[in-house]
């Protein structure tokens, strides 16, 4: 089992975009642990550089990456022996600050009020990684739970590069706040290598992520990236140590709890060999669907069932 660290710089970050022609950052092996740091936001949300650590890294950034969408994300990681048909498996072992600050946007026309702004909101937020708190303006403590809204892999190249902001059966902006330290996300593959990046480190997010950002942030990930050729569904899933997770995204909030419970219901069936109609009535009476965010384009639903149902 081989380590690695990835930091970002010019050469190993692409911003806004996935591309299944995009060179990779790092090339390792299936089983590997891969450490990844990564920045976010542009140069209107720095705060005051006397009193906050503004990473290096990310002013040479600035200077030096043409942005196509909001999304800072270091990659893509080629992982040995991925190839489409495959899941590639992420395991979450540590999500950590990067830096003492956060901030918020508000945008015109944009998140789940859009026309309730004229003009936009830029907000910082001091970060305590001692105390895990994020002091808001009116001096409200945040409880941190750091997570990265981005982790996905390239698009089929038919493809051609697409967009960070909309999820996809590949990942990406998924934007589901249960994927802290000590959980695991599952990704389709659809190319050679998978190509995994992450980015949009968040400090906290609520269900929802309604004014379209989280405490966005500078975050420092550990993945053990793992390559499993004994599964061969086509939509992200994932697990924490008590639940496993079924996601749908669509511009249709009501397609998106569909997908999600369908899928739920197809698991229930792979894991438990419960027949369609027992694991739709279980969904309905033990599973919890929940609106993951509603600002992406693509809004998502993703349903919760605890592991004890699955015995």
């Amino acid at each position: 089992m081989g380590k690695h660290h990835l930091k970002p710089s010019v050469e190993s970050c692409h911003w806004g975009y996935f591309d299944a022609t995009q060179k990779p950052a790092l090339k390792v092996a299936s089983g590997d642990i891969v450490t990844i740091d990564t920045v976010t936001g542009p140069p209107n949300v720095l705060p005051d550089p006397e009193r906050f650590f503004i990473p290096p890294e990310l002013t040479d950034i600035h200077a030096g990456l043409k942005p196509e969408g909001p999304h800072i994300l270091t990659g893509p990681v080629y992982v040995e022996g991925a190839k489409p048909g495959n899941v590639l498996e992420v395991r979450i072992h540590e999500v950590s600050l990067l830096q003492d600050w956060g901030f918020n946007l508000i945008l015109p026309l944009l998140g789940t009020l859009p026309h309730d702004y004229d003009e936009p909101r830029i907000v910082n937020i001091p970060l305590d990684k001692e105390r895990n708190v994020g002091t808001m303006p009116w001096g409200l403590e945040l409880e941190l739970a750091p997570f990265f809204g981005v982790m996905g892999l390239a698009p089929p190249k038919g493809w051609g590069r697409i967009s960070s902001i909309a999820p996809q059966a590949t990942g990406g902006n998924l934007d589901n706040k249960e994927l802290v330290a000590g959980t695991t996300l599952y990704l389709p593959v659809f190319v050679e290598g998978g190509l995994f990046s992450c980015g949009d480190g968040h400090g906290c997010q609520g269900d929802g992520e309604v004014c379209v950002t989280a405490i966005e942030t500078a975050l420092r990930g550990t993945f053990e990236l793992i390559v499993r050729d004994d599964l061969t569904f086509t939509y992200p899933r994932a697990e924490t140590a008590s639940h496993h997770i079924t996601m749908g995204m669509d511009p249709d909030l009501d397609q998106c709890a569909i997908k999600a419970l369908r899928d739920m219901i197809a698991l229930l069936g792979e894991k438990r060999g419960l027949s369609h109609a027992d694991a739709y009535m279980l969904c309905s009476l033990a599973g919890d669907l929940h609106v993951t965010q509603t600002v992406n384009g693509s809004k998502g639903v993703h349903m919760m069932m605890h592991k004890k149902n699955f015995s």
